[in-house]
């Protein structure tokens, strides 16, 4: 058994903290969610009272607006940078374990083959390059430090491209959608599962980068004909490339990952795409 019993979630009322919370209090843990406005990840008091208390620590807050952080670098970096050093530092110094959540947007998307944990890096914008900062950063913190890069999120809590695209649908516009972005629609409640596995392991927080997607792939512009005929929406959905879309920031191409590494540590399969969203699509 796993001696981890109090979990400090920093971001814990966003998506994925969310989840989170519900995963580890049904795991016998004691979720302590820390979130804005009350706590600020960027303040080293804050960071200070949040592992006073705790057996290990997940990260879960960043600064996610990708076309944002074109604009704001110097808050991008604070946040996903600095701030994660700090946290690094200080766990290094009470010996907490660090689960840390990362991005696919650390590669640059040319690959034609899905991403493994040791290729090349190469964001495209600033979100991608102050993440990647973030993980190099807890890594040489001297911390026990987990990483695991997820993609394509989506959950009850907090918005993300699922819901976009069922709003827009259920008002009844037509939608065109990118089909050169390929990866796979990735559940929080999948996974806060993975996550909490890892974490209350008996042989401890294996360390290092980890990366874990739904199993397959598909287009974002397939994702959105699936949710369409899935709710069965009188909709057009066209098919366009990314370059008709004109943002602040450049998206990776190929989002695939190669989920080998992570699937070695945990009990069962990783499901398809296709049953947790389908899971989610009959709980709304």
């Amino acid at each position: 058994m796993s001696d981890i019993k109090c979990v400090a979630i920093l971001g814990g009322r966003g998506m994925l903290g969310s989840d989170l919370t519900t995963v580890l209090t049904g795991q016998g843990c004691t979720p302590v969610v820390y979130d804005l406005p009350e706590f600020d990840l960027c303040n080293a008091q804050h960071l200070e009272q949040a592992l006073s208390q705790a057996d290990a620590v997940i990260n879960c807050a960043a600064y996610t607006n990708v076309d944002g952080a074109e604009s704001d670098q110097e808050t991008a970096y604070r946040v996903n940078a600095e701030a994660v050093a700090q946290l690094g530092q200080l766990a290094a110094q009470k010996q907490i374990p660090v689960l840390h959540i990362s991005t696919d947007f650390v590669f640059d998307g040319q690959g034609d083959r899905p991403y493994c944990e040791a290729d090349p890096t190469g964001p495209l914008g600033v979100y991608g390059a102050s993440k990647l900062k973030g993980e190099q950063r807890l890594q040489a913190s001297g911390c026990q430090s987990c990483i695991v890069r997820v993609q394509w999120t989506y959950g009850p809590a907090g918005n993300n491209f699922i819901k976009k695209i069922l709003e827009r649908a259920a008002s009844g516009q037509s939608l065109k959608v990118v089909d050169d972005q390929v990866g796979a629609p990735t559940s929080t409640l999948e996974v806060s599962q993975a996550l909490a596995e890892l974490l209350l392991r008996p042989e401890g927080l294996p360390q290092g980068l980890f990366h874990f997607a739904a199993a397959g792939y598909v287009s974002r512009f397939e994702v959105a004909q699936y949710l369409v005929d899935k709710k069965g929406l009188d909709v057009q959905v066209s098919p366009c490339k990314s370059h008709e879309f004109v943002c602040p920031a450049e998206r990776p191409l190929n989002s695939r990952f190669n989920c080998e590494k992570i699937s070695a540590l945990l009990a069962d399969p990783i499901k398809p795409w296709q049953i947790p969203l389908d899971e989610y699509l009959e709980s709304l």
